[in-house]
């Protein structure tokens, strides 16, 4: 299992990215909590509450819709 580390331009911490041994990658925030994910066998990417956000991997939308809040 990976983990990619997502920084904003000033070099902060905004979010990670864990690949799952399936492949399924999991967005969490800088607080740990859990955005969403993307799968890639199905190309749907998921909200927390299980919804379809969209095809593809959409999940840099995840983080930028919850740092709006």
């Amino acid at each position: 299992m990976s983990e990619t580390i997502l920084k904003d331009r000033y070099g902060r911490i905004i979010g990670k990215i864990k690949e799952k041994r399936d492949g399924i990658l999991e967005l969490r925030d800088k607080y740990g909590k859990y955005l969403g994910r993307y799968d890639p066998k199905r190309n749907e990417t998921r909200d927390k509450y299980g919804n379809l956000v969209g095809r593809g991997n959409l999940l840099s939308m995840l983080l930028a819709e919850e740092s709006d809040d």
